[in-house]
């Protein structure tokens, strides 16, 4: 059920979705007054969100910063990346498409290869409110093996299907085998922080490996300050999705 209730209250939480409701407001509500305001309060909303300075400040202080690799210190035993990065029903089925977080991937490819990590676990089925039988860990895997990664060296969870299966079933697996102090946990910027307190919620705290940022260097020219941007809009989606997702979290104990 909260499986179900999270999907929902992200989709209803889309800023597209509330901009749309606002004019649709604005434009069959009979009285005047009310449509003047819900016009109003939808073109400011629609200003506010595509304005990529303020996008971008938000969006830089919410994520976790990246870590340097030559300020890495220590080997792990074991690299977890958390799925999300995949695309499905995009074209023929005999391959694999990508999505903007790949960086998940092909960062802890490089772990792996400078030797940080010497083993992948990789965590995350299908996200999906209704499932089409795609397991994302077993197609990151199949991805891993063609990059060169040793059958051997990668294990896959591919039931979960949100953050906080994923820290049950990873420290599951891994419990009596190895340490949470020998594991590092990589997954997007964005997402480190909901998922870094749902794995230590579960008693598996790690060190964390942020990648996919979303946000850029400051700037203060004029296109960043004033022009409407559709990437700021798309910002403001990830970052109320994660801010929803860990109020849902709080409420069910979860983090």
């Amino acid at each position: 059920m909260f499986f179900f209730l999270s999907k929902t209250l992200n989709y209803l939480t889309m800023p597209l979705l509330i901009l749309c409701a606002f004019f649709l407001l604005a434009a069959f509500l009979r009285s005047k007054r009310w449509k003047k305001r819900c016009f109003q309060f939808g073109l400011f909303l629609l200003l506010f969100w595509s304005n990529d300075f303020i996008a971008n400040e938000l969006m830089h202080d919410w994520e976790v910063p990246a870590t340097r690799l030559d300020k890495i210190k220590k080997k792990y035993s074991w690299g977890i990346i958390l799925t999300g990065v995949t695309r499905h029903e995009t074209g023929p089925p005999d391959r694999i498409y990508f999505q903007r977080s790949a960086d998940r991937v092909t960062h802890t490819l490089q772990l792996y290869k400078l030797g940080l990590v010497s083993k992948i676990l990789i965590s995350g089925g299908s996200g999906r409110l209704i499932d089409i039988g795609v397991k994302e860990a077993d197609e990151i895997a199949s991805v891993l093996e063609m990059m060169g990664v040793k059958q051997e060296d990668i294990v896959v969870e591919n039931e979960s299907r949100n953050t906080h299966e994923s820290a049950v079933r990873v420290k599951s697996i891994l419990h009596g085998k190895t340490t949470a102090v020998d594991c590092l946990l990589i997954t997007s910027g964005y997402h480190m922080r909901r998922a870094s307190a749902c794995f230590a919620r579960v008693g598996w705290p790690m060190d964390c490996f942020s990648t996919d940022f979303l946000s850029h260097d400051r700037k203060f020219t004029v296109d960043v300050l004033l022009i409407p941007k559709l990437e700021a809009l798309s910002n403001w989606q990830v970052l109320i999705k994660e801010w929803v997702g860990c109020i849902a979290y709080r409420v069910a104990g979860y983090i």
